[in-house]
């Protein structure tokens, strides 16, 4: 867990929010979190909480317990004499710790270090300190500690900058800032004084001294401290500034992002002595080489020189353009007498085709001159002993987007950016700052959507570069030929037959689609190359940039040889699809989850060739393989609309994997809400033994709304062998006996259902079938155990890296809760599920919204309902969602039209309601109409009422005691009718079937 109090309050638990709500409550969650780790006593944190006095211990102890509530179980103990909080992190005491390092680093002279500390350090801050508890004694006292050291960490921080070389004017304006919040603090004049004098401003830094002089006098009748007069002699005493010298042109444009770039190279620059920069053509490496160069000139008297290497042929002419740049005759022992007096900085640009030359003369100059340093950019690294490597990535998203918009400005007037289009674009061009560039400039002929429109073919369209760039930098195309022309055949053909993968490459799935018997050796020389990016995880995997990619499908395609390599990259993908299929519905399912996501582009890529070469068989078994992947992973729609890409591919006869690739098909469009009924792929196929396969009917008979068919294809396959199969289908019996409110046997199904999904190891069938039996004791009443069962299934899920998909089970959590009577839970998990930037996925939302809403309306707050239940009408409008959804939100429309007595909104409400539930169809939604009906009817005919509850509760299954609805309209009518005439009109609507409750209720809108 990890608690944030420089700003307002945040708690994250595993990456989700915690709500913690009250003023006091996050007060209290606060000055424990001042001592993470501590005993905080309790005395000490009544006179915290209370400190004008009043309740004492008891009332912090039923504070500390609604805390417990709120917070993930154990973080809050209770010890002798007080309480300890256990959180990972708190980032007050990570800032004063980062604070502490910076400043020891800054004192022991490590200028590079310090400052890299310290921005860290002042990252954590995001507004006020304890802004929560604002006016707490206690927290206005640790809010001023705070600040106070916050205001010293950025001073320190700009004198970490100023040492280590940082651009002087940019820190100018900063500190001028700084002094200007702080008007009689001593220590931002001394660093603005000596930020003018470097940044050559030496009469404006005597002014600043002076100035604040007369202030001191005037305002404390005092003098300046040592510090400033140090800052103020300084200056009298340097020398006249000579202008610093080396070859450095100032860039017509200006330099966006890679601020962790620049303070890494100045470190190791400052720590070693030979950095290379490596990347791919377009990254930026000489951009970030100038940058670096120019904010570290101060501390080099000899110079930054930029040797750009890109124009030498030969590699024996390397010494002479560095010596050419230096005004020297060729010669390396003149380089070494020139470069052994002053620090000095070379920048060695362009290293790549002349790599082995410039690794030999940097060698021989570190190891000749002792004041020299070197910085190199190349595709990749020089093998020099005490080289550091930076590599130099695509640029982060922000970072992309805003120099697509400078760029689009100064060639478009006026640019306003879409940000959504622009963050497209930046990432279909991999963040590479020359693309970017590039697709900027071409603003001045088309339109941001015509230029996202045309980037599939960005050779083409990226042209145009800058006329004083070299002829290799002016389109993209010619970028990527020279990274080319670099390899060696054997690596030509290697990295032309991997840009078939559009994901991740391991060495197995490399050797396979290339034919390569040296795949790993050759995977190393990419990565050395920059034309392949290592990815991080447990196993070798390697990531070829989109641009790269396409180049080589490009050369491929030249080579007519795409076809064949794609074939091989299908046939890979298959068999290790095929290979992991039974796996997944065993124990050891989550090993295989993780390589099938891993392998998620490529194994559909796969598919999509198949499908487009209309290999059908290829198709088909692919399909086959992955449908039980994506039925775990959650996705049904996109899992649905796949499958059924495979299945329509044409083919002759019966091919294999057919039966299980359509069973797959039809339960995911019964998880996804799809509408496939009638669809003649369900009734054209060859039966099989597979598991999936036994799904096919049962699911078909759910989306043709025949549960009796669909009961009896069960019926006819049971008993079962497998287990998995079993309870797959006890399940199914499960789910379309309680869509119909035939709860009879629902309760026996699951149980065995489970039992099977326990056996077989399977997690995600145990979590549907643990949450369909938590909607079952929810009903009945068994809150406990629907919170153990929706718990229990949402961990499963989240094993599953399916935290996405767990929404439908916490929003039954917390109505779980709220039945139980903890409704400031329930309403505290809802609030963050709906809150912005939740990760709730858009089609759940809705449903959030109307619980959020149904909570709030019966507790009385008609005006904070009436939000709710608009912004789930907004949502519906917006995204696609499930029809039981429509149908909940309508029923809530048609109660909240009852309790202002509008009857006529109210009938045309719970109408739309009853139709969206019958069409889903799912007669436990439509239950929620009928209490809806009831409630209408009870005024003027409290039997007729009675008798709706009665039908309501066959939809149901059972009837709905504890649902608040249900609860206190039974309470009314039972008053209003006396307990027997209550009970004889119940029963009357108890007694009907599906169809006969449906058309009682029917009936009953039509009466006024």
């Amino acid at each position: 867990m990890r608690v944030l109090i420089l700003g307002p309050l945040v708690v994250t638990d595993q990456g989700r929010d915690v709500v913690v709500g009250g003023a006091r409550l996050r007060a209290l969650l606060i000055r424990l979190a001042l001592e993470p780790g501590r005993t905080v006593g309790a005395e000490a944190l009544v006179q915290a909480l209370w400190p004008e006095g009043g309740p004492g211990v008891h009332a912090l102890q039923a504070l500390v317990s609604r805390l417990r509530r709120c917070l993930p179980d154990a973080r809050l103990r209770s010890v002798p004499g007080g309480y300890v909080l256990d959180v990972e992190s708190v980032d007050a005491p990570e800032f004063e710790r980062l604070a502490g390092e910076g400043k020891r680093a800054l004192r022991d002279g490590d200028a590079p270090g310090a400052a890299a500390r310290l921005r860290e350090a002042l990252e954590l801050w995001r507004g006020d300190a304890l802004v929560d508890a604002a006016g707490v004694p206690f927290a206005d006292a640790a809010a001023v500690r705070l600040e106070a050291l916050r205001v010293s960490a950025v001073e320190d921080r700009v004198a970490a900058e100023l040492a280590a070389g940082a651009d002087p004017v940019r820190l100018v304006a900063e500190l001028e800032e700084l002094a200007a919040l702080h008007p009689l603090r001593e220590r931002p004049r001394a660093l603005l004084i000596e930020a003018l004098h470097k940044a050559g401003r030496s009469a404006e830094a005597l002014a600043v001294f002076e100035q604040f002089r007369g202030v001191l006098a005037d305002e404390l009748g005092a003098d300046p401290g040592k510090e400033l007069q140090a800052a103020y002699l300084a200056v009298l005493r340097a020398p006249p500034r000579e202008r610093a010298r080396g070859n450095l042109r100032v860039p017509p444009t200006s330099f966006v992002g890679r601020e962790s770039e620049c303070a890494w190279v100045a470190r190791a620059l400052w720590d070693g002595r030979l950095v290379t920069l490596v990347g791919p053509g377009g990254a930026g490496k000489t951009r970030l080489a100038a940058k670096v160069g120019a904010d570290l000139a101060g501390r080099f008297p000899g110079g930054v020189w930029l040797v750009e290497l890109a124009a030498v042929h030969d590699p024996a002419d390397v010494p002479g353009a560095v010596a050419g740049v230096l005004g020297l005759r060729d010669g390396t022992h003149r380089l070494v007498e020139a470069l052994s007096a002053d620090e000095t900085l070379i920048v060695l640009d362009n290293c790549e085709h002349v790599v082995d030359a410039a690794a030999r003369l940097a060698d021989e100059l570190l190891g000749a001159c002792p004041s020299l340093r070197v910085l190199a950019t190349s595709r990749e690294r020089l093998g020099v002993d005490g080289e550091a490597l930076c590599p130099v990535p695509p640029l982060e998203a922000a970072s992309s987007a805003e120099l697509f918009a400078e760029r689009a400005a100064a060639v478009r007037p006026g640019f306003a950016a879409d940000a959504r289009a622009v963050e497209e674009i930046c990432r279909r061009l991999d963040g590479l700052p020359l693309a970017i560039e590039l697709a900027a400039a071409r603003l001045r002929s088309m339109s941001l959507e015509q230029l996202a429109a045309r980037l599939d073919d960005r050779f083409r369209l990226l042209t145009g570069g800058s006329r004083t760039a070299l002829p290799r930098h002016r389109t993209l195309h010619a970028v990527v030929a020279w990274s080319w022309d670099l390899l060696d055949e054997p690596e030509r053909r290697f990295a032309e037959r991997l840009s078939v993968f559009p994901g991740t490459i391991t060495p197995e799935t490399a050797a396979k689609v290339t034919g390569a018997r040296d795949a790993l050796e050759l995977l190393d020389s990419l990565v050395d190359r920059s034309l392949l990016q290592g990815v991080d995880g447990p196993e070798p995997r390697f990531r070829m940039l989109e641009t790269i990619r396409e180049y080589g499908l490009e050369r491929l395609a030249a080579e007519a040889e795409i076809g064949k390599t794609r074939d091989a990259h299908v046939r890979c993908f298959l068999e290790l699809a095929e290979r992991a299929e039974p796996h997944l519905r065993r124990p050891e399912q989550l090993t295989w989850i993780r390589l099938l996501s891993a392998e998620r582009d490529n194994l559909l890529a796969a598919l999509q060739h198949a499908v487009d070469e209309g290999d059908a068989e290829a198709a088909v078994r692919m399909g086959a393989a992955l449908a039980t992947f994506w039925m775990i992973q959650g996705d049904h729609a996109e899992a649905a609309r796949r499958l059924r890409l495979a299945l329509t591919v044409p083919r002759r006869h019966p091919v294999p994997g057919e039966a299980a690739a359509l069973g797959g098909y039809v339960f995911n469009t019964v998880m996804s809400g799809g509408d496939a009924r009638n669809d003649p792929l369900i009734t054209d196929y060859a039966p099989a033994d597979h598991p999936l396969a036994a799904l096919i009917e049962p699911a078909a008979a759910l989306l043709n709304d025949d549960p009796a068919g669909g009961v009896a294809a069960i019926d006819r396959r049971l008993p079962e062998d497998d287990p998995w199969t079993r309870a797959a289908l006890h399940l199914m019996r499960a789910m379309l006996n309680g869509n119909q409110g035939e709860m009879g046997q629902v309760h026996a199904d699951i149980a065995v259902a489970q039992r099977g999904f326990r056996e077989a190891g399977e997690r995600a069938g145990l979590a549907l079938a643990l949450t369909f039996a938590a909607g079952a004791q929810t009903v009945d009443g068994r809150f406990d155990e629907a919170i153990e069962a929706l718990e229990e299934s949402i961990g499963l899920l989240r094993e599953l890296d399916q935290d996405g998909d767990t929404s439908m089970q916490r929003v039954m959590l917390a109505v779980a809760r709220a039945h139980s009577g903890d409704v400031r839970t329930a309403r505290a998990e809802l609030a963050a599920m709906a809150a912005p930037g939740a990760a709730t996925p858009s089609r759940y939302v809705v449903h959030v919204r109307i619980a959020l809403g149904d909570l709030a309306r019966h507790a009385g707050d008609a005006d904070e309902a009436a939000e709710h239940y608009a912004a789930a009408g907004r949502d519906l409008d917006r995204v696609p969602s499930y029809p039981q959804f429509g149908s909940l939100l309508e029923a809530a429309h048609g109660q909240m039209a009852i309790g202002r007595d509008d009857p006529a909104a109210a009938r045309r409400h719970l109408r739309r309601a009853l139709a969206l539930a019958v069409d889903a169809p799912d007669m436990p939604i439509a239950a929620v109409a009928g209490y809806g009906v009831a409630r209408l009817r009870a005024a003027a005919d409290p039997g007729a009422a009675a008798e709706a509850l009665g039908a309501a509760s066959v939809l149901r299954g059972a009837p709905d005691a504890f649902n608040p609805d249900v609860a206190g309209l039974t309470r009314r009518l039972r008053r209003d009718l006396g307990e027997r005439a209550y009970r004889d009109a119940y029963d009357r609507g108890r007694r009907r079937d599906v169809n006969g409750a449906l058309a009682l209720l029917d009936d009953q809108l039509r009466r006024r």
